[in-house]
This record gives C-alpha cells, structure tokens and sequence, in this order.
C-alpha cells in the first residue's frame, strides 16, 4: 500500500501512473520472469477517484492503463485464499464504509417464485466450484468523510437561517453542532455555497423520498432485496470505518464474546448505545474507558466519533432495516488474512482461467 491515493493527483494523471511504479516495481520483484507473461494486472478504484470533477477521473484511468500496458508484469500469486471450502458453508453479507462511499455484497435466498432482478447490482460469481449470484452496490456519497461534510454544511446552513444564535454562541463564536460529543468543539471548514464555486446541496440518508422505480428498495430509492426476507439469520459482517470506530469502544467482555476477540459479534443497539455514551462527553468516557488512557486521548481528539457512530446506526436501521436485535460482527482478519475491498475484487481474478502470451 503507497499513500496518497490517485485521486490526489487531480490534474496530474501522468504523475498518478508514475505513483504505481513502485507497486508495479515489487511485483517484477517477487514474480518469477517465467511467469510474468501470465500474470494479470487489474486497476480497480473507489469513490474517492469517481468524485473528481469532470475528466480529472478518467484521464488518471486512461494515463494509468497506458503506463501498466508497457509492463510485463502483475499482481503477486495469492496463496490466501482457498477454495476448497465445502459447497454447503454459509456465505456473510458483508457492509464496508470508506470515505466517499459504502457498498453491500451478499447472497439473497428467495422462496417460490420470488428472484434477484436483472441489473449492474447482480453479479455472478464462480468459485470453489460453485456458482453464487450476489447482490452488489456502493453508494456514492455515503461513506464516512462525505456524511460528515454534509451534517457539518447542513448545521451551518440551518444556524444561517435562524431568528438569532444563541448569547453563547455569539460570545464564543461558534455554531452549535448537535453531532459532536458534549463539551467537544471542532473547526470545519464550509464551503460557502453562496459564492456559486460549487452547488452541492447537504444529503440525507434518503428513506421516504425518493422514488423506488423498481422494488423493494433500501435508501435512496435504490434496489435491494430485503435482508429481512432473503438474508434473514446469516452473518453479517462490518468492515474498514465499522470497525476502526467501534473496536476499540467495545468492552473487554463484549469482545470475548466472540470466538475470536478481534472479530466480537455484537447485535446493533450496542452501535447506538455506544453512540449515547461518546456523545454525552468526557463525564461519561471516564466511567467506561477512564483506564485507557490511549482511548481517552483519541475521544479527546475525535469530537466528530459522536457524529460517526450515530451515523453508522442510522445506516444499519435506517438504511438497510435491520433490526436493533441482529447479530453483526466487525472484523480486519477471517483466518488470519485481512480482509478489504481489494482482496474481494481479486477473488474473480483468481477463480479465472490465466492465459500466457506469446
């Protein structure tokens, strides 16, 4: 993993091609030369490169394909993942929440008549000798950083068209955020809409709205099988922001619960009851976690874990429906291999047959 990402390169594809040189460079590397000619290479790329105005995104795409066409080499065999897990082992939903966007992927189970609609959210994938047809999406928008610049611009804009702030706000001069943890400030910085720079308007999690062309829906009147009919008692599992935010809030005897400690199986209320503790302030971190005192200076630092968490619930009940009562697991690492949306994308790669070139 190299930082920054592609989409740091607005403006400068060709420096963003010449940024994999050293991904590329470790493969030649570890990849013996007989096989480099059969070794696939595949560029795959999240939300925060499709939020990139106008061409920026395609033109560091085309510059990319350009400079990875030249090389004769790929991505690393993965010895990792295998595939002769039995045909009868039960599949996960899995929810991921990046930055800019977060996607579900799982394997709905229908009765009767019922099935999945044709579409670009159905994928189907062979692997270990079965065939599985997945519902997929990523909604753009949706990840972690963007709800929090939403709620802060939407809070600036609703203190904007109030009779009058209150006597503290005006002696200190700030806005109050009902999103932050109690006592907890942070500078934000708002992009002033009024300039005519940009137009985004604030978004909420859409639930009643917006129009469900082709039903059921989730939110944002997007398709979706119900996880209530077709998913109703799988496991699921929470990965990337799920688990930075909420890990380290959990319990020691929340976290031996699970057969594993570093993947605790937890229902969804502890979500929003975590969220009630973290927004109510210092007062409270100090009841729960006034021991850690690494945890403690993270809350300090973090006014924002308040907005987070309470928006991590609101997906998973209001989003997706689940019930406060379901079981969900958070998670990093299945059977020693950690887990990420790159590792997911290769799986199709490496179930494929590889054809070496003359």
């Amino acid at each position: 993993m190299t930082q920054p990402g592609l989409s740091a390169y607005a403006g400068k594809p060709e420096e963003a091609a010449r940024s994999l040189d050293i991904l590329l460079d470790e493969a030649v590397r570890v990849i013996p030369k007989s096989l480099r000619k059969c070794t696939p290479v595949a560029v795959k790329v999240t939300a925060g490169l499709r939020l990139l105005p106008g061409s920026q995104s395609n033109d560091i795409l085309h510059a990319v394909e350009s400079r990875t066409r030249v090389s004769t080499l790929g991505s690393p065999p993965l010895n990792t993942i295998r595939t002769d897990t039995p045909c009868d082992t039960p599949t996960y939903a899995v929810f991921d929440l990046g930055g800019a966007s977060t996607q579900i992927v799982f394997e709905p189970v229908f009765t009767s008549d019922a099935r999945l609609e044709e579409g670009e959210h159905k994928y189907d994938l062979v692997f270990g000798g079965k065939k599985h047809i997945l519902y997929q999406h990523s909604y753009l928008g949706y990840g972690l950083m963007r709800a929090r610049k939403h709620v802060h611009r939407l809070v600036d804009f609703m203190s904007s068209i109030r009779s009058a702030p209150s006597q503290k706000e005006t002696e200190n001069s700030f806005v109050g955020n009902p999103c932050l943890a109690k006592g907890t400030r942070r500078l934000v910085e708002i992009e002033d809409e009024r300039t005519g720079v940009k137009r985004n308007r604030p978004i909420l999690m859409n639930t009643s709205h917006s129009i469900c062309e082709l039903k059921p829906c989730s939110f944002n009147g997007v398709y979706q099988p119900s996880l209530l009919d077709t998913f109703p008692s799988g496991k699921v599992l929470l990965l990337s922001y799920f688990y930075d935010r909420v890990f380290p809030l959990l319990s020691a005897s929340e976290k031996s619960k699970s057969k594993s400690p570093s993947e605790p199986t937890f229902s969804v209320s502890t979500i929003s009851r975590t969220a009630d503790i973290v927004c109510r302030g210092r007062t409270e971190w100090v009841k729960h976690w006034g021991s850690d005192r690494e945890l403690m200076e993270e809350l300090e630092g973090r006014p924002e874990w308040c907005l987070d968490l309470t928006f991590m619930h609101a997906l998973l009940r209001l989003g997706y429906e689940f019930e406060d009562g379901r079981e969900v697991m958070i998670g990093k690492k299945i059977g020693g291999t950690e887990l990420g949306w790159c590792l997911g994308a290769t799986i199709a790669m490496v179930g494929g047959e590889l054809t070496c070139r003359d």
